[in-house]
């Protein structure tokens, strides 16, 4: 189990994560604003910090700023806050923030979200003598594409595909990279789901009229996956 640093202003939302992680079996440490978190950062290395944006005294993408230029953002680190937006998220996975979970965080994504961002960050097992020593490539980890490789539409590959097949041009500007990387996601759900806007929204979290627009923005094609009443 890990150790986990909780840094928000708010009592109850401190106390909500504590419950709720420790349940889990994490150890962990609660700070209210950057000043205790700083406190807690040099007592110890947290195994994860789960990082609130909206505090009183620093924000906490200063705080994460800051952690990145003085060597000490040594652990993964999730943003939290209640008035996110795409370019919020953005800018703090930019600064070295992992993830970011919108307010009210529900259980299953808060969940989801630490286990996702320790098993990134656990130590890789070293080869047993004798073993052969796998390339990435074999091993199947997706790495950055050539950029005068194009990337494939999800929407034209089976389902059962699209896990394995997630690969992205990123030698592209962030703005283009980040629009590519939505309408891929958004595809991906809409194979699954069988084009169902209902049940694409409650898996994105997204309310149905915001959704569409999203779509429509994107330029996902909702014919090809459409059906008798999914919309």
């Amino acid at each position: 189990m890990a150790t986990i640093l909780v840094v928000d202003d708010e009592l109850g939302i401190r106390a909500l994560l504590s419950e709720i992680l420790s349940d889990e079996g994490h150890t962990i440490e609660l700070a209210e604003n950057a000043a205790q978190a700083r406190a807690v950062r040099e007592r110890m290395r947290p195994d994860l910090v789960l990082l609130d944006i909206w505090m009183p005294d620093v924000d906490g993408i200063t705080l994460l700023k800051e952690w990145g230029s003085s060597g000490q953002l040594s652990m993964p680190v999730i943003m939290m806050s209640g008035h996110g937006t795409i370019d919020t998220a953005v800018e703090a996975t930019k600064f070295g923030a992992i993830a970011f979970l919108e307010k009210p965080i529900t259980l299953q994504k808060l969940l989801r979200a630490v286990e996702q961002a320790l098993v990134k960050t656990a130590p890789r097992p070293v080869p047993a003598p004798g073993l052969p020593n796998y390339s990435r490539a074999e091993l199947g980890v997706v790495h950055a594409m050539p950029s005068n490789l194009s990337v494939p539409s999800m929407s034209a590959m089976p389902v059962a595909q699209l896990a394995s097949e997630q690969v992205f041009e990123l030698d592209r500007p962030l703005r283009e990279a980040r629009d590519a990387f939505e309408k891929s996601y958004f595809e991906f759900h809409l194979a699954k789901e069988s084009g169902s806007m209902t049940r694409v929204a409650e898996k994105t979290g997204l309310e149905r009229t915001h959704l569409y627009r999203k779509l429509k923005q994107l330029g996902v094609d909702l014919s090809r996956n459409k059906r008798g009443g999914g919309l």
